[in-house]
């Protein structure tokens, strides 16, 4: 399907990027790996007079610790962060879910800001960031401002970003110590799939008893955004967990879920598969920890 015409720039700068956001207001969209977007393009369902390229800012591409916490340019591709060395530990994570994002080809093209601001519910780099508690950074020609990952999604593909800004990298803390994570993620395929559900849990167990001292669990494809599974997350902590506690955690999980009903899923499987993939991910994290 033939794509409509549109312009496209080039910028070096992110401040050029300001300008151009400025001037064009609404006709313009952002494009980085176009993964996303161009397949919208092509479908008619957003039609931008104007493109403005954000592979030329280098400087959004790179991955560093920044004392306790990893530093993720928007622009670094799914690829590079599976494949960093610098992703040890709880942050492990977050590659073990970029490795599950598309086919090798997507990964190469893809961005994590891309995966992001596209706000799809089922996002693969979504559930695993808000368990590890990180933050946006959103910049313009106003300055940059930062907020919990958490508040940056309002809807289906919708974001709090305004207009004239640009995420420009994500922070994320370093998990704390003794800590296991497990992700998972159920398609109608093995690969190369969107997630009918994911799951994402990181669990901080009390040394020497066993029980658990933090609890953090996030879905993705079964409300309107990305979630933490509050309830759920109560319930298991500070507790000794056993087969009863974790199917009560499960179902608790499985009530704080609103998922649609659409072509790949009833709302009614999802949520039975919610309380499938949290009990077997709390048990695959459980089983992380040495």
């Amino acid at each position: 399907m033939p794509l409509r015409r549109f312009e496209f720039f080039n910028p070096s700068s992110l401040s050029e990027v300001f300008d151009l956001l400025a001037r064009y207001g609404k006709d313009v969209r952002l494009i980085a790996g176009g993964t996303d977007l161009l397949v919208q393009m092509k479908q008619k369902l957003v039609l931008p007079q104007k493109l403005i390229n954000l592979l030329t800012l280098s400087g959004l591409r790179g991955i560093e610790r920044d004392g306790d916490s990893l530093r993720i340019g928007a622009l670094a591709r799914h690829a590079d962060i599976e494949r960093s060395t610098l992703l040890t530990d709880g942050w492990k994570l977050l590659a073990l879910a970029a490795h599950k994002i598309g086919s090798p080809q997507i990964r190469h093209l893809g961005t994590l800001g891309g995966n992001l601001c596209n706000a799809s519910p089922s996002a693969d780099t979504a559930s695993p960031l808000l368990v590890l508690k990180a933050q946006v950074c959103l910049a313009s020609g106003r300055g940059e401002r930062r907020l919990p990952l958490e508040s940056f999604f309002t809807g289906p593909g919708e974001t709090v970003l305004e207009k004239d800004e640009v995420l420009k990298e994500v922070i994320v803390p370093k998990p704390p110590v003794n800590s296991s994570f497990s992700y998972l993620k159920l398609g109608r395929r093995k690969s190369m799939d969107l997630a009918l559900v994911s799951a994402a849990v990181l669990l901080t167990v009390v040394p020497g008893r066993g029980s658990l001292e933090e609890v953090r669990i996030a879905l993705g494809s079964v409300s309107p955004t990305p979630i933490r599974a509050r309830g759920a997350e109560k319930l298991l902590t500070g507790k000794r967990v056993d087969e009863r506690v974790i199917l009560q955690a499960a179902e608790v999980a499985k009530g704080e879920t609103s998922p649609i009903s659409d072509i790949r899923a009833s709302a009614e499987y999802r949520k039975e598969m919610v309380k499938v993939l949290v009990e077997r991910a709390i048990k695959a994290s459980l089983a992380r920890v040495s």
